[in-house]
């Protein structure tokens, strides 16, 4: 990897305003001041939830350390992490599509969630770990598709409002190496059961609020409304590979930052969590930006955009000559790689309007869970050809994902059209 391929990244991705062509968004929703408490609440459980998948990655230089597994069986880890719940997070979509009484998968996945994490850094053994791991994806996965709906629900038509309920998942997993770092710098991998503590209290209290209950009467209305609209299969479906393509580039930075910064840089831990918590954190900018700018401007341009300049970023990171070009790298990335992140889920959900669910256990759940099947890959060709190389490979995915976007067109867009010819 060197300069000229990020500067030939840099010109590929420069082309990208020139080329848009959907027009602008021109009506702008917005909450009454219950909804945006009831909505704030949900995203503090999206931020309980998502800190155990920003867990995964924080344990892994502890992994390294103390159990000297390879590059291999720690990107394994993460495999257990997104595996199961990829397989599983469209089914926990179509019964919430099926059944509209299983609000409780919103507690009882964020409890799984915790207690698999809590249970991972016990014993020595690595299938203990490989099976507590996955638990706590498969919890994930119960959570997502019902809290997306709930969401949903009360955010309307708004894309910034959605994108609050997106950046507590961002924040959580950025929380995840924050929280999870002290704790077994402190304690070691024996300390992980205090890690599930956040997930106990939540749980108890979505328990007792019941979010699912609250949303507005209103959402009822579009549902009728969207029953009257087909699902467009076709365009979901290449937002879906988008959405893995994206999924991939994630898990990619997310498995081998700290590493890199670590083994590559001959720094501590800390400076590695420090890294990817940059990387994560800042897509917490990114998120809220990218819900904003599709309110104001365009979905379909936020995703071109941040796409583009993802796979810029990307070769930064991978060409970083030192530390303090690498956290730069990071943080530019991290903002861009997100920006499509809530937009995504209003996207698949007006894509499929006649099922809330699947739409939202795909882009929102399998967002973050479905690239973690190819980090073994990354491990492996880190371990044969080393990190840069295996870090400079996750280029092609987010400049893939943005080649793609030219065939999606905006459901919403359309509908505005056919409307006004008729």
């Amino acid at each position: 990897m060197t300069w000229q391929s990020a500067r030939y990244a840099a010109g590929s991705a420069g082309s990208i305003v020139d080329h848009m062509r959907e027009m602008s968004s021109q009506h702008v929703p917005v909450m009454t001041r219950p909804e945006r408490k009831r909505l704030a609440f949900l995203t503090s459980t999206h931020v309980v939830d998502d800190l155990y998948q920003g867990a995964v990655p924080a344990l892994l230089p502890f992994l390294a350390i103390e159990r000297h597994y390879s590059y291999t069986g720690l990107t394994g880890i993460t495999l257990a992490a997104t595996f199961l719940a990829s397989v599983v997070q469209p089914g926990f979509g179509a019964l919430t599509d099926k059944y509209r009484n299983l609000g409780w998968l919103v507690a009882v996945g964020l409890l799984v969630a915790g207690l698999g994490i809590g249970v991972s850094g016990l014993g020595d053994n690595y299938l203990i770990t490989w099976f507590a791991v996955a638990a706590s994806g498969i919890g994930v996965a119960a959570y997502h598709p019902e809290a997306t709906r709930t969401a949903r629900g009360l955010a309307g038509d708004s894309t910034q409002a959605m994108s609050w309920f997106s950046v507590g998942g961002n924040a959580g997993i950025a929380l995840g190496p924050a929280i999870v770092t002290p704790v077994l710098l402190a304690t070691r991998l024996h300390g992980t059961p205090l890690l599930a503590l956040p997930a106990v209290v939540m749980a108890s209290v979505l328990a007792v609020r019941r979010p699912w209950r609250q949303v507005r009467p209103r959402s009822a209305g579009r549902a009728r409304a969207a029953g009257r609209r087909d699902d467009d299969w076709r365009g979901f479906a290449r937002l879906t590979v988008v959405v893995v393509l994206r999924s991939v580039a994630y898990f990619g930075v997310a498995s081998l930052l700290a590493l890199f910064a670590i083994r590559h840089f001959h720094s501590s831990a800390a400076v590695g969590s420090a890294a990817l918590t940059v990387f994560i954190g800042s897509g917490v900018i990114g998120t809220l930006g990218g819900g904003w700018l599709a309110d104001h401007w365009q979905r379909v341009g936020v995703l071109r955009l941040g796409y583009g300049l993802s796979a810029v970023a990307a070769a930064l990171l991978a060409a970083a000559p030192d530390l303090a070009v690498l956290f730069v790298a990071a943080f530019f990335l991290g903002i861009v790689l997100f920006a499509p992140f809530a937009v995504q889920v209003t996207l698949g959900q007006d894509f499929l309007p006649n099922r809330i669910g699947i739409a939202s256990g795909v882009t929102l759940g399998l967002a973050t869970s479905a690239g973690g099947l190819a980090a073994p890959l990354f491990g492996l060709l880190a371990d044969t050809y080393g990190l840069t190389t295996a870090l400079g490979a996750i280029i092609a995915f987010p400049a893939i994902a943005c080649a793609l976007t030219f065939l999606l067109r905006d459901p919403r867009l359309a509908a505005t059209v056919a409307r006004d010819a008729a």
